[in-house]
């Protein structure tokens, strides 16, 4: 196999793993799957905090994402902040009340890192983490380099 079918095939991989470990948060607090991904972006992303952050970062529709916030903002978890410099800017705030599930996507993502991480050495996550950031620090100067079509 390919190395960047196995790379594709291996974050797929992933996102599955945390999305199955996320339902735990959805039958504990009777979300939906994007009402519960959207508290846990929210809660794992700090300073990446509007519908459109979510959008591009988790790659989820625009119109599920927007359905996802609407709905929680109607079950007092979530709030809108307008930006103070740019009024078409909203930003989403996890409210007090979200304190309950946050807890349980903190024990998700406990979870999912002991499992993916489970009989790496010190040393091992100290390449693996310079790897990544080589990876993507590449991936992101080709981004910022290219004209796309």
């Amino acid at each position: 196999m390919k190395r960047t079918t196995e790379i594709f095939i291996g974050m797929r991989s992933l996102f599955r793993l945390y999305d199955k470990l996320l339902k735990k948060v959805c039958m504990e607090h009777d979300l939906t799957m994007i009402e519960a991904d959207i508290i846990s972006f929210l809660q794992n992303n700090p300073g990446k905090d509007t519908a459109a952050d979510i959008v591009e970062l988790r790659l989820l529709s625009k119109g599920a994402v927007s359905k996802g916030v609407e709905s929680l903002i109607q079950k007092s978890l979530l709030e809108r902040i307008p930006d103070t410099e740019d009024r078409r800017k909203i930003h989403l705030r996890l409210k007090p009340q979200a304190g309950p599930v946050t807890e349980t996507v903190n024990e998700v993502r406990d979870e999912f890192l002991e499992t993916v991480l489970d009989g790496f050495t010190k040393e091992e996550l100290e390449t693996q983490d310079r790897f990544l950031k080589k990876l993507f620090d590449n991936t992101k100067k080709a981004m910022e380099g290219r004209e796309w079509s």
